[in-house]
């Protein structure tokens, strides 16, 4: 084990297939590549891959460094590594860039072979589902016929559902964290803010700034901004920044006062260096139509009706983006459905963020998951 309980430096690696997937939309991607990394090593059972899916703005780096930027942790270090709740001296974990993001796997950054351009505006509206059946294609190369556990949180978390729905024989375990089974209005309205902010940006220029040489870096840094506020409770935010001001009194004009004035704009400038705007378009999309209930006239557990995996589903009483409510109706719909779920709602200060921090009730219950499912496969189960 490192020292830290660190994976310690890693490398992406990239998958390319070139027959097409099919989208729900209709369209298909004929040639795509996706970016991974994988953690751990591979039993010869080869029963002990734990897929670990990603939110709006995450990738496949998921713990560990790249070895030319040490201090540049995945963005679930604190859960994934050896001896850490999600152990790597037990699993191999993997995580997984979808398709439409801007990390590498092919999206709308990347060369449409139909013009020599980037795809831009002309990228395909994707969906959880057509992520999820690009992931298994994944697996397929990998020699991973059944995943121990498939996790994520938020939008990570609609995939674990999804995983559990669509390929049931596929998936032992599902672990949905800080998720729901479909967005609420609410959630809704501030993507669609959150859209119109980089549409109405003149440096989008329809989604073609790229030839333009731009970023529409004003739209990004206001979508940022008003997402992250969604991110954080009251409370936190109060306990961190408070009505605290940058200076000594009021300056009387529209610049920055207040220091969470200050947080918001750093936030929203550090993202749009990073982001794509389409990306942001296409994956705000995704949550907007993520809803396995549709086709079954709003019955969540007639859709989760083929599900054979057992669950578990985690809550912060705070995170006021994806409520307790939310995991309280995926928790309900399994059990109508007769299925094995455990639950958890955690006391948390954070809100929705909490999800990607260390708290240790969330962190020992997912580590005690985590053991009980190291212990099956010790069993050949």
């Amino acid at each position: 084990m490192n020292a830290n309980g660190s994976v310690g430096a890693v490398v992406a690696q990239t998958m390319r297939f070139d027959s097409p997937l099919v989208l729900t939309s209709g369209a298909s991607l004929d040639d795509y590549s996706l970016v991974y990394e994988t953690y751990g090593e591979l039993n010869a059972q080869r029963d002990n891959a734990v897929l670990v899916c990603h939110a709006l703005n995450a990738s496949h780096h998921v713990a560990g460094h790249y070895s030319d930027r040490p201090r540049e942790l995945g963005w679930w270090d604190n859960m994934v590594g050896p001896g850490k709740p999600v152990d790597t001296d037990r699993f191999f974990v993997i995580g997984v860039n979808n398709i439409g993001s801007c990390f590498g796997s092919t999206g709308p950054g990347s060369i449409d072979p139909r013009t020599g351009e980037p795809y831009g505006p002309d990228f395909p509206v994707v969906t959880v589902e057509d992520w999820v059946h690009a992931q298994a294609r994944l697996a397929d190369c990998l020699g991973i016929e059944r995943f121990a556990a498939v996790m994520g949180g938020s939008l990570g978390g609609m995939q674990a559902l999804a995983w559990a729905q669509l390929y049931p024989a596929r998936v032992a375990h599902a672990v949905v964290i800080a998720s729901a089974a479909k967005l609420t209005t609410q959630n809704i309205a501030f993507n669609e803010v959150a859209r119109r902010a980089i549409i109405n940006d003149p440096d989008f220029h329809g989604g073609r700034f790229y030839r333009h040489g731009v970023v529409p870096r004003r739209g990004l840094e206001v979508a940022r901004m008003i997402g992250h506020i969604t991110y954080l409770s009251d409370d936190a935010m109060a306990a961190k920044f408070g009505r605290n001001l940058r200076n000594e009194g009021y300056s009387f004009s529209f610049g920055v006062d207040f220091e969470i004035e200050s947080y918001l704009r750093y936030q929203g400038e550090k993202f749009a260096s990073y982001f794509d705007a389409n990306t942001y378009l296409l994956i705000t999309r995704a949550l907007d139509y993520f809803d396995p209930a549709r086709a079954t006239g709003g019955r969540l557990d007639e859709a989760l009706a083929p599900v054979t995996a057992d669950f578990l589903v985690v809550s912060f009483t705070t995170d006021w983006r994806f409520a307790p409510a939310r995991s309280r109706e995926i928790v309900e719909a399994l059990l109508s459905a007769k299925r094995h779920v455990s639950y958890a709602e955690i006391q948390a200060a954070h809100g929705h963020d909490a999800f990607l921090l260390a708290d240790p009730q969330y962190h020992g219950i997912v580590r005690g998951y985590f053991e009980r499912i190291a212990r099956r496969i010790g069993r050949g189960s």
